[in-house]
């Protein structure tokens, strides 16, 4: 029986995601990189040493072949699986677009660790939970992001009590501004511009690397230590109000 590592790391086919992957195959992990995008996913898994598990989190077949894909024993969960959709104010808001953050971050992050729960109690394994600095205080034009990655939070929590005296850990990173090639994009629906703006001025926004750093790291800690919640940063961002932006560096 092989005494390698394994790691489920869901939204892998771009961003944090895909950095995490990077990051774990790194630390000796073989990591199952789960996304809708195969095509990503297979030139992702053939770089890493990994495998490629077409996934989509909305689906309870798709989840369901994951798990068949995992088999009976998982180290790590990383459940990154998310997005964003439009910055409108709750007057104005499209439900449609609520209902989608609600079924990929609420309802999809459910699916996995309930699919997966049984695997990772054998290995005594470890859930990290992607949330958001969201899920810590709302701001305009966020109430169906911000609710739902509080609600998210609200399952890791949930998930800890209930767990408690079996041996799986439930930890939580919640990054703040995070720079990647799509997050701000597809929020935005496609906006280049507006996406660019997000991070005007902002010298140093984080990289999906300093959030998969700090994953590899919580996951990695003696198995009796449980790093509960971690909130990242970027230096210039003080709370999701404030960012520090150099006006100079403005286009």
């Amino acid at each position: 029986m092989s005494t390698t590592k394994t790691a489920v790391v869901t939204g892998a086919s771009s961003g944090i995601g895909a950095a995490t992957a990077r990051r774990l195959a790194a630390e000796g992990l073989h990591v199952l990189c789960a996304a809708r995008r195969l095509d990503r996913l297979t030139a992702l898994a053939q770089e890493i040493g990994g495998t490629a598990v077409e996934c989509d989190v909305t689906s309870p077949e798709s989840v369901a072949g994951l798990v068949e894909a995992v088999g009976g024993r998982l180290d790590v969960l990383v459940n990154n699986a998310g997005g964003a959709f439009g910055v409108d104010r709750v007057e104005d808001a499209d439900m449609a677009d609520w209902e989608r953050m609600y079924a990929i971050n609420v309802t999809g992050s459910a699916r996995v660790i309930q699919g997966l729960l049984p695997a990772l109690e054998r290995a005594e394994g470890t859930i990290m939970v992607v949330t958001s600095t969201a899920a810590e205080y709302p701001y305009p034009g966020g109430a169906g992001y911000c609710g739902a990655k509080a609600a998210e939070r609200n399952i890791a929590g949930a998930l800890r009590l209930e767990l408690g005296g079996r041996p799986v850990r439930v930890l939580e990173i919640c990054p703040g501004m995070v720079r990647t090639e799509e997050f701000s994009l597809v929020r935005l629906r496609g906006d280049r511009s507006a996406a660019a703006d997000v991070y005007a001025g902002v010298s140093e926004p984080l990289l999906a690397e300093d959030i998969a750093d700090a994953i590899a790291w919580a996951v990695t800690r003696p198995p009796h230590v449980n790093i509960d919640r971690m909130i990242i940063r970027p230096r210039a961002q003080v709370n999701n109000f404030t960012v520090h932006r150099d006006q100079s560096e403005r286009g």
